[in-house]
């Protein structure tokens, strides 16, 4: 483990964080074992551990796996032609076990909790991290509490109840509620994936990169889009990009790496427009992206160093654009995506109006999460449903606008 800030090296054990200047850890790891050809990985788990040397468990044979991961690259041709790029693709992670690209993470953290000894796992969570961390708890037998502040989504709270998970609400904030845990993880001596087991637990994410290079022929695409919430997520695909760069595995600087937040809550983007080099935390998140919904980021600093390092942007989107995305993803794609993984295409468009996004580039959208999770953000209008009676008596103007009904 090697720390961001001062450069100190650490065994890998059970540090959340440097003890010499206080700063976030990493994982390093012996690049000399990694052998990735398409002919050793053809034969490998289609799950985040077919990179199992790029991940922190000393015996992967002990990883708590749900098969989460090489979720679909998927070309989107229909809506490229909508935003007017010529190549497109969505990284659809809500085909993971429990529905988000928290599996990933999950997975790496569970099992990297049961490797160091811990008898009890847990989380903070604004939804999607506490039915991961519940469905991975679960698989390997471990009691799991979760974090989590008031006005989630009700669907992504009875998904953690139903793998098993104890919850316990705390009236506030994401970040009152990652607060609470972080005291129940040091008085209790409990896994916190996402707090005291954090230096494991955001290497899962990474595996987001080394997928859409795989699956592009160990290409790198010439832009991304990733959604923000505490930043880790956006940190950890550019950690995985740079180390398949180290390898030699991809071409050139990578590619550029654009953050998407929603309007309500978007306090890397406020740090990116304003040239600012530190984040301002909002106090009182307001948005429909409710995963996305933390005030104060852990990582948003680092996220703000990738995004500028790499030549990307970052863009907000209102509750009103995350909603038409969805819509949109849905009708070109067929693809139903949550308020949080939708941020990525509403950002998208904001980009290619602003010039940010070359129509000619190669982009990859991640969406993240599952539409069934919080399907209250595009509920039907009256406009949506046309009534009829039980005769099928009904006329061409009456459904007009569906294409031609006679077929």
């Amino acid at each position: 483990m090697r720390c961001r800030e001062c450069g100190s090296e650490h065994e890998p054990a059970r540090l959340s964080v440097c003890p010499e200047c206080l700063g976030p850890l990493d994982a390093f790891y012996d690049y000399r074992e990694v052998d990735w050809s398409e002919a050793s990985l053809s034969r490998r788990p289609r799950s985040i551990w077919r990179y199992r040397e790029l991940l922190p468990l000393l015996d992967p044979r002990k990883a708590v796996d749900l098969g989460a991961g090489f979720t679909p690259l998927r070309r989107a041709d229909r809506l490229a032609k909508e935003l007017g790029l010529e190549e497109l693709y969505l990284k659809d992670d809500t085909v993971n076990p429990t529905y988000s690209f928290k599996d990933r993470p999950a997975s790496v953290a569970v099992s990297k909790a049961m490797e160091l000894g811990y008898g009890v796992v847990g989380c903070a969570s604004t939804g999607n991290l506490a039915a991961a961390t519940a469905a991975h708890s679960a698989k390997a037998g471990l009691p799991c509490y979760v974090f989590i502040p008031k006005g989630i989504e009700g669907t992504k709270v009875s998904q953690a109840i139903a793998y098993g998970a104890r919850i316990i609400r705390v009236s506030g904030t994401y970040d009152e509620a990652n607060a609470a845990a972080s005291r129940a993880a040091e008085r209790f001596g409990w896994a916190l994936v996402n707090i005291n087991v954090r230096p494991y637990y955001v290497e899962g994410s990474k595996s987001l990169a080394f997928e859409v290079c795989e699956q592009l022929g160990w290409e790198a695409p010439d832009h991304v889009i990733v959604p923000i919430g505490s930043g880790a997520l956006l940190n950890a695909i550019a950690k995985g990009f740079g180390e398949l760069r180290d390898l030699g595995l991809i071409e050139g600087r990578g590619p550029k790496i654009s953050g998407a937040q929603g309007l309500g809550c978007s306090p890397v983007v406020d740090a990116f427009k304003s040239g600012r080099d530190y984040i301002e935390p909002v106090e009182a998140p307001n948005t429909i992206a409710k995963s996305l919904a933390i005030g104060d980021p852990g990582d948003g600093i680092y996220a703000l160093r990738r995004i500028r390092d790499s030549g990307g942007r970052a863009e907000a989107a209102s509750d009103a654009e995350i909603a038409e995305a969805i819509r949109l993803l849905g009708r070109t794609e067929g693809l139903f995506a949550e308020p949080a993984g939708a941020v990525t295409v509403a950002a998208l468009k904001k980009l290619i109006a602003a010039g940010a996004v070359g129509r000619d580039e190669r982009v990859v959208c991640y969406i993240t999460g599952n539409g069934l999770k919080a399907p209250d953000a595009v509920a039907p209008s009256e406009a949506d449903i046309t009534d009829i009676g039980h005769d099928l008596e009904i006329s061409a103007a009456e459904i007009s606008g569906v294409g031609d009904w006679r077929r």
